[in-house]
């Protein structure tokens, strides 16, 4: 199956407010405002939303691979309940020090998503509060990536500035960010 157009969304600080403390069960896990309508837009302009977040609050045994899971379920849900689709969530359970190579800046559930819909990361978006989110999309080959000012926004303008390494965008929130998104071009996100 080949998807023709893709929005890679990082889950806390973009979608949920997020939490120095991590986002232990469904109870933590607020929706920032608009996070929800920007989902059911990408969704009605026929884009493909796919959910990437590193989750190593499993490996750090706080939170149970089900527990997670649920979680999940009831984010589909919401999203659902507001019109619109998340075609699939990939997340990375391991703790910093592992090194594995899903865990992002690195690539790697990036690229298992591409491998299981066909995706053109060309044309694919990725959308991210963190440096590490900006760095694994390039690190992918997505055609744009998108920061947004919530979450953790703030300190990575600053860092990424530094570096030199920039987003293509950078939005208030993922409201904003979806309507950028959506005043592009299909052919060239």
């Amino acid at each position: 199956m080949s998807i023709p157009y893709t929005v890679f969304l990082d889950r806390d600080g973009v979608i949920n407010e997020d939490s120095p403390d991590y986002i232990k069960c469904w109870t933590e896990f607020h929706f920032i405002p608009g996070s929800l309508d920007a989902i059911a837009r990408l969704t009605h302009s026929g884009c493909s939303v796919i959910i990437i977040t590193n989750q190593s609050v499993i490996n750090r045994r706080w939170v149970s691979l089900a527990e997670l899971e649920t979680m999940h379920c009831k984010l589909r849900k919401a999203v659902s309940d507001s019109g619109g689709r998340i075609t699939d969530i990939f997340h990375c359970p391991h703790r910093p020090d592992e090194g594995c190579g899903c865990r992002k800046p690195k690539p790697g559930l990036i690229f298992a998503a591409r491998d299981r819909y066909g995706i053109d990361l060309s044309r694919a978006v990725m959308v991210g509060d963190s440096v590490k989110d900006v760095l694994a999309g390039q690190a992918a080959g997505c055609g744009r990536t998108v920061l947004v000012q919530t979450g953790n926004g703030m300190t990575a303008i600053q860092a990424l500035e530094e570096t030199g390494q920039r987003p293509d965008h950078v939005a208030a929130d993922l409201d904003r960010a979806a309507q950028w998104i959506l005043d592009r071009p299909s052919s060239s996100p």
